[in-house]
């Protein structure tokens, strides 16, 4: 799924979520890939048949009409698109008596699998949330001898899930102690934290379904000897896909292991966004003239073609946001949204206002 057309789901879903109907005045039908459109409107005559017994008059006629207006719109299809459809229509007039019936009629980026036809206060959006949410997820482990981190890279978002610690010594001991029970010491309460992080990794990793990967990072040698005495179940061992040197091991470890790890999973988000804002900036400090930001700029920049990927923060005006995509769209540019769950979105969100561009060419 592009960034484009999961921006326009989330607006989709945004919009829908904000209305409330009055009574179960609002319509949502969902058709899934491949399904018959001529039953689905054949089942819409027969609930707009049943409305008739709805008490409310209002209620009536606000389901009744948009019924009809589904009904319309859907005899003019021959076929399911491919992606399935997903249609919410209904009343959301905020007024007593009054009626305002709005039809949204949408083709989904990915094919929908879900029938449903429901009259409720609320359009159902849940399917569509689920369409674009996270597909895969990363877990994330950085340990040393005497502390371990275990998050999760979920999207654009590094969550710290659980630290450990291990109780294990440091370099100084007691005095009176000899070096080889010292040494056996920590070697034994070592091997038992080690044991009791990649227990906790089970718990937390063993059943997710979207786990794509596990990254893992920490001093030299102690991330190995976690792999080679943690007892780590296979199935999770399997699922290592980065090991990295790296010398922190709290939540500021888990940034820099994501980062150290970068072309292990070049497809993921944050990475794909940290990249485009890498080049931005770069960009930016080396040649001035090839970058455009704020509103103004980039506008006057979109008008004459020369952009060349559109950088729009997510907390942007949306309105305005559409607008630049589809000047965007007109010059065949590449769009970008850009998060603030990260250091540099929040950094080109408070340079930029909320949008910049990478050009094709200097504007003069």
């Amino acid at each position: 799924m592009e960034d484009k057309e999961k921006q326009k789901i989330e607006d989709l879903i945004e919009l829908l979520g904000n209305i409330k109907g009055r009574n179960t005045e609002l319509v949502t039908v969902l058709i899934p890939a491949g399904y018959n459109i001529n039953a689905v409107t054949r089942q819409l005559e027969g609930e707009k048949s049943t409305a008739s017994n709805i008490k409310s008059k209002q209620t009536k006629k606000s389901v009744t009409d948009a019924l009809e207006m589904i009904i319309r719109e859907i005899k003019n299809l021959k076929t399911t698109p491919p992606n399935g459809l997903a249609i919410f229509c209904g009343n959301i007039s905020r007024k007593e008596g009054e009626q305002d019936i709005q039809l949204w009629i949408e083709e989904p980026p990915k094919p929908l699998n879900v029938r449903l036809y429901r009259c409720d206060q609320r359009f159902i959006l849940e399917p569509l949330k689920e369409m674009i949410g996270v597909e895969e997820v990363y877990g994330l482990l950085v340990i040393d001898r005497q502390q371990a981190t275990i998050g999760l890279l979920e999207g654009r978002a590094i969550k710290m899930l659980q630290k450990l610690t291990s109780g294990v010594p440091g370099k100084i001991r007691a005095g009176g102690q000899s070096s080889q029970r010292f040494h056996r010491i920590t070697e034994g309460l070592a091997k038992e934290f080690f044991r009791r992080v990649a227990e906790e990794m089970k718990k937390i990793f063993f059943d997710m379904d979207k786990l794509k990967g596990i990254l893992v990072g920490g001093p030299i040698p102690t991330k190995e000897e976690f792999l080679e005495e943690g007892n780590l179940v296979t199935k999770l061992r399997e699922k290592i896909i980065s090991v990295k040197d790296i010398g922190y091991v709290d939540e500021h470890g888990l940034e820099v292991l994501v980062e150290e790890s970068r072309s292990e999973i070049e497809s993921q988000e944050l990475v794909k966004e940290k990249k485009i804002l890498e080049r931005f900036f770069e960009t930016l400090g080396k040649n001035r003239k090839m970058t455009a930001y704020k509103i103004d700029e980039v506008k006057t920049a979109l008008g004459r073609g020369a952009v060349e990927v559109l950088l729009i923060s997510k907390d942007f005006d949306r309105d305005e946001a559409k607008n630049l995509e589809r000047m965007a769209e007109n010059i065949s540019a590449e769009v970008v949204f850009i998060s603030k769950e990260h250091q540099d979105g929040e950094q080109f969100f408070n340079l930029t206002k909320g949008v910049g561009a990478i050009l094709r060419f200097a504007l003069e």
